[in-house]
């Protein structure tokens, strides 16, 4: 049985209120294909509801498991965000803002999943790679490494040096 991630809009009186969520890895099951399988995260939502509208904040924290750009091994990487969303009730207003929803004044309760997962990846860096240890050495898989560079040595034979300067960009990342 899947855990909610429900808020009862319609039983909410005006005013504040706030609700905690525990998103685990049954949570990522629920996505078909999603690049994330496993974590551990808490979702905080804090609501300020008026009559026709509700203002959410919404703050997650934790963790979740990746794979490396580079080594291409799982690792545990931290996830921190905080986005705010608009709730309207009543009809639906257009898909232009991605931060306005709006739901029938008389539903039940407005499911915050897509927003969760949404969420928990845009706060993914685009590059994901292994943090690098407290001596600044990588700590992705030696195995992996090795073999990259290899081939990065088999490259190096026939090197166009008009690319010299761009390696050197990637190398101070």
């Amino acid at each position: 049985m899947a855990e909610s991630y429900g808020i009862p809009l319609v039983s909410l009186k005006e005013g504040r209120h706030s609700f905690e969520f525990e998103i685990k890895e049954a949570f990522f099951e629920q996505f078909e294909e999603s690049e994330v399988q496993e974590g551990k995260l808490f979702a905080h939502v804090g609501i300020e509801k008026h009559s026709t509208l509700a203002e959410l904040t919404i703050r997650i924290e934790g963790v979740v498991k990746i794979c490396c750009d580079r080594c291409l091994e799982m690792f545990f990487h931290p996830v921190e965000c905080e986005d705010r969303l608009i709730v309207k009730f009543g009809k639906s207003v257009g898909d232009d803002d991605p931060d306005i929803i709006s739901v029938a004044v008389d539903a039940p309760e407005l499911d915050l999943r897509q927003q969760f997962y949404e969420f928990i990846l845009l706060a993914l860096p685009i590059r994901r790679i292994h943090p690098d240890n407290s001596r600044g050495e990588s700590t992705c898989d030696p195995e992996m490494m090795k073999k990259l560079r290899e081939h990065l040595t088999e490259e190096e034979h026939n090197r166009d040096p008009r690319w010299d300067e761009l390696k050197k960009l990637i190398n101070d990342n």
